[in-house]
């Protein structure tokens, strides 16, 4: 038994590891872009990202028969998702136009802000009840990300202009808050409904819109280059966003959006060790520090499970678990527990509690 449970957080923490290695691939290929080629096209790059999400998994949706067919899950639920690609494009258009107007040590730092706000929207929408070892879990890892902030300004690294601070701040907070959004909205769907689902939806509100949204902006920067090498960092980029987005849910399903955002931190680190080589960052033993401390706190908050309480009484008991039930009198069987979905509300005959 003890080797499974071992054998399930490694799992959980390499795939963790394997999200943050995509987004690493993705900074580093937007950093290539914006300063050898001067590409400054976020906008054209998400929607190369939302077209390939469209045709693999919106065109597996139109081939389904019956209530996952395309025009089906439209009828019944087309504006939740219409609402939700619109938070999944600005969260990444706001993060990104931040850079202009502010450090990059703040939006390091002020970018956290996503665990909060995916730790506060679980608990009160999704019913995840945490334990002390996840909130000091979460509590390393912002310690690490703290330390890596501070080896960057240790060691000079390039902050950015920063000439409209206060503006690219309130960017960053603003993008970090629709991220959690996104993220929790993506666990609920995942959990209750289909992965597919989610990225079928994604990929074609996140087409439409981002589509139109770069005809307004970025249309006229648009060029056609014949450097070859133009065209690999446009694929790897897209190539690198796509395994994101298709290889997020499935991790959020085994864990949680507040687990991946965690693990999400070490994404950082990954592109300053490939910065020593590539574009010669200064080194400190700050950053191994760092990575030792977040990656400390993702195997605290691993290694014990949250729990989703149906039931406010059944929480109680969990809750007081270890220790000893007094007697009380017998006031009757517990209610049955409801579950919400988009759906509507399902009665079960007994009240349970479901790991997260």
């Amino acid at each position: 038994m003890y080797f499974l449970l071992h054998r399930e957080l490694l799992l959980t923490l390499a795939m963790g590891q394997v999200l943050s290695l995509l987004i690493c691939g993705i900074g580093l290929t937007s950093k290539y872009l914006a300063t050898d080629y001067h590409a400054n096209t976020p906008v054209f790059q998400s929607f190369l990202n939302y077209i390939l999400l469209f045709l693999v998994y919106t065109t597996t949706l139109a081939v389904r028969q019956g209530e996952e067919n395309l025009l089906a899950i439209l009828k019944r639920r087309w504006w939740k998702y219409m609402i939700l690609g619109l938070i999944d494009i600005e969260a990444n258009y706001l993060v990104i136009k931040a850079y202009q107007y502010t450090t990059l040590t703040s939006v390091q730092l002020l970018d956290c802000f996503v665990i909060p706000v995916v730790l506060l929207l679980s608990w009160f929408f999704l019913l995840v009840r945490y334990k002390v070892v996840h909130f000091v879990g979460v509590g390393m890892c912002l310690l690490g990300m703290g330390c890596m902030v501070g080896a960057d300004v240790l060691v000079g690294r390039q902050q950015g202009l920063g000439d409209h601070k206060l503006l690219g701040d309130l960017l960053v907070l603003a993008g970090a808050t629709l991220y959690g959004i996104s993220n929790v909205c993506e666990e609920f769907i995942v959990k209750n409904l289909s992965r597919v689902e989610f990225l079928g939806m994604m990929g074609l509100f996140g087409s439409f819109f981002s589509g139109i949204q770069l005809v307004l902006n970025e249309v006229l920067k648009l060029t056609v280059c014949g450097v070859w090498f133009l065209g690999l960092l446009y694929i790897g980029f897209s190539a690198c966003m796509f395994g994101l987005y298709s290889f997020m849910p499935v991790v959020i399903k085994r864990t949680s959006a507040t687990a991946v955002n965690l693990s999400l931190l070490t994404a950082d680190l990954y592109s300053l060790f490939c910065g020593l080589f590539l574009f010669q960052y200064k080194f400190s033993g700050l950053y191994l520090l760092s990575f030792f401390i977040i990656f400390l706190g993702l195997v605290l908050y691993s290694s014990s499970s949250t729990y989703v309480a149906q039931d406010p009484r059944v929480y109680k008991q969990f809750r007081n678990a270890g220790n000893a039930v007094p007697d009380t009198p017998n006031v009757g069987p517990l209610e049955p527990s409801v579950t919400y979905s988009s759906l509507g509300q399902e009665i079960e005959d007994e009240p349970r509690i479901r790991v997260a």
